[in-house]
């Protein structure tokens, strides 16, 4: 979105985000031990549960989440604030982790993802589950909504239970799929954000969201179906 298109309320948020990060480097810089204990509390849950999508256990995500605080702090003073500082970190974080992961055997490179923009993967589910690209309200959305857990029986194991296949179903999703719709869909960034800290296209991010929603899809109307 540009700074023209944007409403007035957007560009005033987009201006207090850029000052709080520029008061945020600031600290950091000047060495605020306090500035820097409470952006570790707000980033580093979510920064173990990406670590942990390239490495094969808790204690190598832990590694790399401290390697990350020291190299941003190394690196602070080279910071030039050409993304938010959240997603330079992040970006910090998915190169280490994926150091890490190779050196373990367990990540795949990158470039094994060219699948995902030429097509070359398949699709869980066919197109009639989804809204036209010309939808004038929801382009490339599901076409019906999943039945709402308060209309079945037995509300709270439902609710359990469906929670439980979806976390199943991302699970069992090919990395970089489970990684994007992970900072997609619970960790609630936006396409642009994820591609900065992924190092990756809109496109291909756009591409990999879709197909990990349509797997997770697949998954739920297949447990309904068959309820």
């Amino acid at each position: 979105m540009t700074t023209e298109s944007a409403s007035a309320p957007e560009r005033a948020r987009d201006a207090a985000a850029i000052e709080a990060d520029r008061r945020l480097v600031a600290a950091l810089r000047a060495g605020d031990d306090g500035a820097f204990m409470a952006l570790v509390e707000q980033l580093g849950p979510s920064m173990l549960r990406l670590a942990g999508q390239f490495t094969p256990s808790r204690a190598v995500a832990e590694e790399v989440v401290q390697e990350t605080w020291v190299a941003v702090l190394q690196g602070i003073d080279r910071f030039e604030g050409r993304s938010s500082l959240k997603t330079w970190i992040f970006r910090i974080l998915v190169n280490r982790a994926k150091t890490r992961g190779v050196r373990e055997r367990r990540t795949v490179p990158f470039a094994s993802l060219a699948s995902a923009e030429t097509g070359e993967d398949y699709e869980a589910l066919s197109a009639e589950h989804f809204q036209a690209a010309d939808s004038s309200r929801y382009p490339h959305h599901w076409a019906a909504p999943l039945p709402r857990w308060e209309t079945m029986p037995e509300q709270a194991t439902e609710s359990r239970e469906t929670l439980a296949l979806v976390r199943a179903a991302i699970d069992e999703l090919p990395e970089m799929q489970r990684t994007v719709i992970l900072l997609r869909d619970v960790e609630g960034w936006d396409g642009p954000q994820v591609s900065n800290a992924l190092e990756i296209s809109e496109t291909n991010q756009r591409v990999l969201l879709h197909r990990a929603r349509s797997k997770v899809r697949a998954a739920l109307a297949q447990r309904y179906a068959s309820a």
